[in-house]
């Protein structure tokens, strides 16, 4: 059997992690897809109004 690890005040760590790992998106990953999002709807309007 696995033992768990603990930090000093009793937090399992393996728990956070695997709860981590299952709470989606973390705020950068939303963020750097909103900013890729942003430049490549600038662009668009950019290139349309080139026309």
């Amino acid at each position: 059997m696995k033992k768990n690890n603990y930090t000093v005040v009793g937090t399992n760590i393996d728990e956070v992690k695997k709860l981590n790992a299952e709470s989606g998106l973390s705020y950068n990953e939303i963020n750097e897809i909103l900013t890729k999002e942003i430049e490549k709807r600038k662009n668009n309007s950019t290139t349309d109004q080139t026309k």
